[in-house]
C-alpha cells in the first residue's frame, strides 16, 4: 500500500449490544448506513471481538450493505452473517491500496472465513546474505534477517540448477563461517580444502579482492532474478574486450563461462525473446481447494514458476480466488510487471497492471503452459492425498461422474450390460456391478437369451434388463444409482423403454459408444442422448473405459464357455458308452475333440478300455468316411 489509511472506525467505540437478534441487526445496520462511499477494507467481528472476515471494496457502503440485503446468499455466506456482531473499516485512497491492505490483514489475522494460502514452508528458497563476504545457500527459513531471499521454488531441481550455475560461473564461498572485514584484513583466516579444489578463490585471505568477489555476487543475483540473458551479454562483451587486448587465455576462460550460461538457457523454458517482464496466472479448482500457477517471464525466459493452494471457505469463485492469488504472488516476488496474462478477466485496479486474455500466439502458449503446470500440481496433490486415504479417490471420481451427468446423488452402485453372440447363435448377456467404482464380482450375473431368435441386440438387451429389474423390484433388492449400456443411442433407448416406461423405475441411464476400431469414443447421457464433454486422457474417461472392458470381457467369456460346451457336446456326447467322466478323460488325454478323432485305436483303448475304445474308434472313423 502506497498511502497510509486515512480513516478508521470502531476503535475504542462502545461494545456492540448483547441483546436479541433484532438489537444486533439494528446496531449493525446503523454502522452500514453511515459507511463512506469510498474504497477501503472492512472487518467483521464475532461476539468475542475476534476478526472472522476481512474484505475490500471500491465502495465500502455498497459492498458491506450487500451482505445484509441480498436474498440469494450462499449457505456459507448466510452462516457468516449470523456470526457478525461488529463491523470495522479502514478507508484508503485507491482501490489498489485496498487490495494490498486486504492481503496484509488476512495474513495478519488469519480470519476464519477468509481463504488462506496453504503454508508453503516446505518449499526451499535461495538466500544471499548481507555479510562482508556474502554467502549463497538453500534455506527453508525466510524469517531470518540479514539476507535477501529468492523463491520459494516449488520445482526443486530448478533451484539446484540455479545454485549450480552460480557455483560454476562465480564460485561464491561455500563455507558457513561468518567472515568480518577486520578478520580478513588482520589475517585471522586460512584457506580450506574448497580453495585447493577450486571451489573458492580465497577471498577470506585476500587472494580474491572484495571488489571482485562482490562483482561475482552481483552476477549471482542477476541469475537468481532470471536475467541470464543480461549475464550472457556481459560475459560476451568481456570476452571481446580481452580478445581485443590479445589476452587470449583470459578470454578463453570467459568464453567457457559464456558457454555454461548458454547451456543453462538451452535447458530453460524459452519463449519469444520479445516477451519481457510479464506475469502469467492460471487456476484450477474443485469444491474445497483452488490451485493457482504463477509464471514470471524475463527476456523470453521463464525464470520463476510457483503453484500454490487456497482453501475455500465461502464458496468463492475462481475470479475472486485468482484476484487474491495475483496480489499475493506479485507482493511475494516483488513483481513490477505492467502486464498480466490471465485465462479470464479479473476485477483489478487499472493502475496495478494491464490484463491480457490471449486467444492465440506466444502469450496463449504461455497461458497453456501455466494451465499444464497447475493441472499437474493438482493431480500430484490428489495422488498424495489418495495414497493416505484410498477411499478419497473413489469419492472424487464418483463426484466427477455426478457433476458430468448432473445426477442428484452419488453413483455408488453402477451396473453395466453387454450382449454377445455370433449371428444369433449362443446368444448371451452379462451384467457387471461396481460398488464405489470397485468391481463387486459376487454380484456379476450371466444371462442366456431365451425369447429372441436371430442377432437382435436391442431385443436381447430388453429381455435381460426386464428380467433383472423386474426381479429386483419384486424382491425389494438394491437398485443401481446408474446404468451404463455398452453401446450408443439404440442400446440406451432399449434400456429406457423397459426401466422407465415399462417398470416405472427412476434410474439414470448412460451409454459408452465405440468407434470403428471398437475403442471407447464418448460417454452419452440424456434423452435424446448427447455426448458428455470428456477428453480420452482424463482419469474419469479411462476409468469408464476399464469398466466397459470389464463387462465386455465377462460377456465374451460366458459366450465362449457356452459355445465350447455346445461344440464339445455335439461331437463326444453322442458317442455310446461315453459319459461325462469318460468325455473329460478324453479331453485331458488328447487336449481337443479334433485330436480325439485323429487318435489311433490303441490310444483310445488306453483311455476308455479295450471294448469301448474299439467301438468309439469305429464310430468316429465311420462318421469321418460318411462325411467325406
Amino acid at each position: 500500500m502506497t498511502d497510509e489509511p486515512s480513516k478508521t472506525t470502531n476503535d475504542g467505540a462502545a461494545a456492540p449490544p448483547a441483546g436479541s437478534e433484532t438489537d444486533v441487526r439494528a446496531y449493525l445496520m446503523g454502522i452500514v448506513h453511515n459507511l463512506p462511499e469510498a474504497p477501503g477494507c472492512y472487518q467483521y467481528l464475532d461476539e468475542s471481538g475476534t476478526i472472522i472476515y476481512v474484505g475490500k471494496a471500491k465502495n465500502l457502503k455498497n459492498r458491506v450493505s450487500s451482505y445484509f440485503v441480498k436474498t440469494q446468499q450462499t449457505r456459507k455466506t448466510q452462516l457468516l452473517v449470523t456470526k457478525i456482531r461488529d463491523i470495522r473499516y479502514i478507508v484508503v485512497k485507491t482501490e489498489a491500496d485496498a487490495l494490498l491492505l486486504e492481503n496484509n490483514l488476512i495474513k495478519r489475522y488469519k480470519p476464519r472465513y477468509n481463504v488462506l494460502l496453504k503454508d508453503d514452508k516446505t518449499y526451499p528458497s535461495i538466500a544471499v546474505t548481507n555479510e562482508y563476504l556474502p554467502r549463497i545457500f538453500k534455506t527453508r527459513n525466510r524469517k531470518a534477517r540479514g539476507a535477501t531471499y529468492y523463491g520459494p521454488y516449488s520445482h526443486v531441481p530448478t533451484m539446484y540448477a540455479l545454485l549450480d550455475l552460480c557455483k560454476q560461473l562465480y564460485h561464491p564461498r561455500p563455507c558457513r563461517q561468518p567472515l568480518t572485514e577486520e578478520g580478513v584484513k588482520g589475517g585471522r583466516y586460512e584457506v580450506c580444502l574448497d580453495y585447493h579444489i577450486h571451489n573458492c578463490k580465497g577471498p577470506c585471505v585476500g587472494r580474491q579482492s572484495r571488489d571482485d568477489y562482490m562483482r561475482c555476487i552481483d552476477g549471482c543475483r542477476e541469475i537468481l532474478r532470471g536475467n541470464t540473458a543480461e549475464v550472457a551479454r556481459t560475459l560476451k562483451e568481456k570476452m571481446m574486450e580481452l580478445a581485443a587486448e590479445l589476452r587470449f587465455e583470459e578470454a578463453q576462460a570467459v568464453k567457457e563461462k559464456l558457454e555454461i550460461v548458454r547451456t543453462f538457457q538451452a535447458r530453460s523454458e524459452i519463449v519469444s525473446s520479445v516477451l519481457h517482464n510479464i506475469d502469467v496466472f492460471n487456476i484450477e479448482s474443485d469444491e474445497k481447494t483452488a490451485y493457482i500457477n504463477y509464471l514470471h517471464i524475463t527476456r523470453g525466459c521463464i525464470n520463476q514458476a510457483f503453484t500454490f493452494e487456497y482453501r475455500k471457505k465461502l464458496d468463492e469463485t475462481d475470479e475472486e480466488l485468482l484476484k487474491l492469488g495475483i496480489v499475493e504472488m506479485r507482493e511475494r516476488y516483488h513483481s513490477t510487471s505492467r502486464e498480466i496474462v490471465v485465462p479470464f478477466h479479473v476485477e483489478l485496479p487499472e493502475e496495478l497492471a494491464v490484463q491480457t486474455v490471449p486467444k492465440a500466439g506466444e502469450k496463449k502458449k504461455l497461458l497453456d503452459l501455466s494451465r499444464l503446470n497447475v493441472k499437474q500440481y493438482k493431480f500430484d496433490r490428489l495422488k498424495q492425498a489418495e495414497k493416505l486415504n484410498p477411499e478419497q479417490k473413489s469419492v472424487r471420481l464418483m463426484k466427477e461422474i455426478q457433476t458430468a451427468l448432473g445426477l442428484d446423488r452419488l453413483p455408488v452402485r453402477i451396473e453395466l450390460f453387454d450382449n454377445s453372440n455370433i449371428q444369433g447363435a449362443d446368444a448371451v448377456a452379462a451384467c457387471v456391478v461396481f460398488e464405489k467404482l470397485k468391481p463387486a464380482k459376487k454380484l456379476y450375473r450371466k444371462y442366456i437369451i431365451r425369447t429372441v431368435s436371430g442377432p437382435d441386440d436391442y431385443a436381447s438387451m430388453q429381455e435381460v434388463v426386464r428380467r433383472r429389474y423386474s426381479r429386483l423390484k419384486e424382491e425389494g433388492g438394491e437398485l443401481p444409482s446408474l446404468i451404463i449400456a455398452d453401446g450408443g443411442r439404440g442400446q440406451m433407448e432399449s434400456i429406457r423403454a423397459i426401466v422407465v416406461d415399462e417398470l416405472g423405475l427412476d434410474i439414470p441411464i448412460a451409454g459408452l459408444a465405440k468407434d470403428s476400431r471398437h475403442r471407447t469414443r464418448e460417454l452419452l447421457y440424456g434423452f435424446p442422448p448427447a455426448a458428455v464433454g470428456m477428453k480420452p486422457d482424463e482419469p474419469l474417461f479411462r476409468l469408464l473405459t476399464r469398466m466397459q472392458d470389464e463387462v465386455h470381457r465377462f460377456a465374451i467369456s460366458f459366450h465362449r464357455d457356452k459355445r465350447s460346451k455346445r461344440q464339445t457336446a455335439s461331437e463326444l456326447d453322442a458317442l455310446p458308452g461315453v459319459g461325462e467322466k469318460r468325455k473329460q478323460a478324453l479331453l485331458r488325454a488328447f487336449g481337443s475333440v479334433k485330436r480325439v478323432k485323429e487318435a489311433d485305436e490303441q490310444a483310445l483303448c488306453d483311455v476308455l478300455g479295450a471294448s469301448t475304445g474299439s467301438r468309439v474308434f469305429k464310430i468316429l472313423h465311420e462318421t469321418g468316411e460318411s462325411s467325406e
